[in-house]
C-alpha cells in the first residue's frame, strides 16, 4: 500500500483518488477551495443554482465505469436524462436547426433544416469520424502518451485515417459542402479550446462520440457528479481536506517525489503525488529543479487554449420553447478565432461572438415556477495583462456583458427584461477561482499537429509524480478527464 496525496479535487483528482483508494492505496485529497469539483463548479444565489463549467455529459458509460470501482451503480447515484434535442443551432442566415439527440434522426433533421442531401454530407463525415475514433481511442486517448505512442498507432491504414497532417477544417471540406455544416463542425474545435483552422483532424472524433452516445443532463445540475465522486471516495476510506493550499511538491535527495508543503508551512509526506492542477502551475510554481524547468519550457511552446466569458442569468418569466442547449453562431466565425487567439493583431474580445446558452428545465435549480437559471458562454481571449488583454480593466466586464445581451437580442433571444440577477465570470475570475493561468479553460489548445505531444504526460519526469486533469494528456472535457484518471491509476497500479 502506498500513501498518495492528490493535489486538487476537480473531477480528474477525485476520479484518480477514487480509483487508487479502491485499488488498496491510502489516498488523501487536498483542495485549496472550500468545495470539490474544480472547473465543474456550482454557484448558488438567491435560490438559483448554476453550473459554471461543463453543461452536458457525453459518453456516460465512462462515468458508470468509474463509479463501479466503488461498487456503485450510476442509476442509483445520479438521475441522467438524455436530451431529445441535443442543441438548437441558429446560423447567420437565420436558419434554425434542432439537432436530434439520437444518431438515426440526424440526417432527416439536417435535410429538413438545411436542404436536401445535407444529411448525406454529414453522415459521410461521421463515417470518417467514427473511423478516426476507432483508430485513435486505444493508442492516444486510453493510453499514456510517450515514445511508444506512434508505434501503437503505426499501422499505415490507421495513420491515413487519423490524418495527423490535416486540420479539422480541411477534413470537413472534403465531406461538407454546405457552409453551415462547416460552421457546425468548427464548433467542436472549441470543445478543446482550439482553432479549427489549426486543430488536427483527429478532433473529428468529438462530434462522433457526442452524437453516437447522446447528450445527457444530470438532474439537479452537473455539480452532482463531483458530489457523488466525493462521497464514494470518502466511503471507501479516503481522506478529503478542503481549504488546504499546496505551495510545493517536495522531492528528496534522489529527485523522487516525497510529499508536499502546505501554505501554512506544514509538510505532508507521501510515497506518490498526483497533481490535479494546471500543468504549467505544477512545473512553474510547485516544483523546482532542471527536470521541471525542461517540462515547463516545453509546455510554454504550446498555444494556450481559449478562455471563456460567462454570464449567469437568473430569470423571471423566461422565453418559452427554449431547448436545453442553444448556439447562436457568429456572422464571421474566422474573425472570432482571429480575435481570441490574437491573429492579425493583439488578442481581444470578440465583437460579434458565437453565443452558447445552457437553459436546463429543472425545478431543482430554481427557487420556483416561472424561474430559470441560464448559463451563457462566449469564447474569449485569455487574461494576459502583460500581453494587452486585461479582463480586470475597470468597466470592461460590465460593458461586454451588456454587449453580449444585445447580440443575443439581435439573434432573436432577448431576455434583458427578465433578468433578476446577473453574475459575470471573466477569464480573470476563472484564473483566480481555479488557479488556471489566464483562465485558459483546457490548459493548452490542440492547435497544430504536435499539440498532443506538447501536452504534459501523465507520468512526469519526476519519479513518483503524476498529472491528471484537463491540462494533461489526453485533454479537457469530462470524458477525457475521466480517462486521464484511469490512465494514472493504471500507471500506479494496485497496492
Amino acid at each position: 500500500m502506498s500513501d498518495i496525496v492528490v493535489v486538487g479535487a476537480g473531477v480528474g483528482g477525485l476520479a484518480a483518488a477514487l480509483r487508487l483508494q479502491a485499488a488498496g492505496h491510502q489516498v488523501t485529497v487536498l483542495e485549496q477551495s472550500d468545495a470539490v469539483g474544480g472547473k465543474l463548479g456550482v454557484l448558488r444565489h438567491d435560490g438559483f443554482v448554476f453550473d459554471t463549467g461543463p453543461s452536458l455529459v457525453t459518453m456516460p458509460h465512462l462515468l458508470a465505469e468509474l463509479l463501479a470501482v466503488a461498487d456503485r451503480r450510476i442509476d442509483d447515484e445520479l438521475s441522467l436524462s438524455r436530451l431529445d434535442v441535443a442543441a438548437r443551432y441558429r446560423f447567420p442566415d437565420g436558419t434554425i436547426l434542432d439537432m436530434p439527440g439520437k444518431l438515426d434522426r440526424i440526417p432527416g433533421a439536417l435535410d429538413a433544416a438545411l436542404g436536401h442531401r445535407t444529411g448525406d454530407q454529414w453522415c459521410s463525415f461521421l463515417a470518417r469520424a467514427r473511423d478516426i475514433w476507432a483508430a485513435s481511442r486505444e493508442p492516444f486517448l486510453e493510453s499514456p502518451v510517450g515514445p511508444g505512442t506512434l508505434i501503437r498507432a503505426s499501422r499505415p491504414s490507421d495513420l491515413t485515417t487519423i490524418a495527423p497532417w490535416c486540420t479539422l477544417r480541411d477534413l470537413g471540406r472534403r465531406y461538407l459542402h454546405d457552409p453551415r455544416l462547416t460552421m457546425l463542425l468548427d464548433r467542436y474545435a472549441t470543445y478543446s479550446g482550439s482553432d479549427p483552422r489549426r486543430a488536427p483532424a483527429a478532433l473529428a472524433a468529438v462530434p462522433w462520440t457526442e452524437q453516437a452516445w447522446g447528450s445527457w443532463y444530470v438532474d439537479g445540475g452537473l455539480g452532482r457528479i463531483a458530489d457523488v465522486l466525493r462521497d464514494s471516495f470518502v466511503e471507501l476510506g479516503g481522506n478529503l481536506e478542503l481549504g488546504v493550499a499546496v505551495d510545493e511538491i517536495r522531492t528528496d535527495a534522489s529527485g523522487r517525489t516525497c510529499g508536499v508543503r502546505l501554505g501554512d508551512g506544514t509538510v505532508r509526506a507521501a510515497d506518490l503525488v498526483v497533481a490535479n492542477a494546471d500543468a504549467r502551475q505544477v512545473y512553474e510554481k510547485l516544483l523546482s529543479g532542471p527536470a521541471a524547468a525542461r517540462v515547463a519550457a516545453r509546455t510554454r511552446k504550446a498555444t494556450p487554449s481559449l478562455a471563456g466569458f460567462v454570464l449567469l442569468l437568473a430569470l423571471d418569466d423566461p422565453p418559452s420553447d427554449v431547448p436545453h442547449h442553444q448556439v447562436l453562431f457568429a456572422e464571421d466565425y474566422d474573425a472570432e478565432f482571429d480575435a481570441v487567439f490574437g491573429r492579425g493583431g493583439p488578442a481581444r474580445p470578440v465583437h460579434r461572438p458565437t453565443v452558447y446558452i445552457s437553459a436546463p428545465d429543472d425545478p431543482a435549480i430554481v427557487p420556483g415556477p416561472g424561474n430559470a437559471s441560464w448559463f451563457v458562454l462566449v469564447n474569449a481571449p485569455r487574461h494576459d495583462p502583460a500581453g494587452g488583454m486585461d479582463w480586470d480593466e475597470p468597466g470592461l466586464a460590465e460593458s461586454y456583458a451588456d454587449h453580449i445581451l444585445q447580440v443575443m437580442a439581435d439573434r432573436g433571444l432577448d431576455v434583458r427584461g427578465s433578468i433578476r440577477h446577473r453574475i459575470i465570470l471573466t477569464p480573470a475570475d476563472l484564473e483566480r477561482r481555479t488557479l488556471t493561468p489566464g483562465g485558459s479553460i483546457y490548459g493548452s489548445s490542440s492547435n497544430g499537429a504536435r499539440a498532443a505531444f506538447l501536452r504534459p504526460r501523465n507520468a512526469s519526469p519526476i519519479p513518483g509524480l503524476y498529472l491528471v486533469g484537463g491540462s494533461a494528456h489526453p485533454g479537457g472535457g469530462l470524458p477525457l478527464v475521466m480517462l486521464s484518471a484511469k490512465i494514472v491509476a493504471g500507471l500506479i497500479g494496485p497496492a
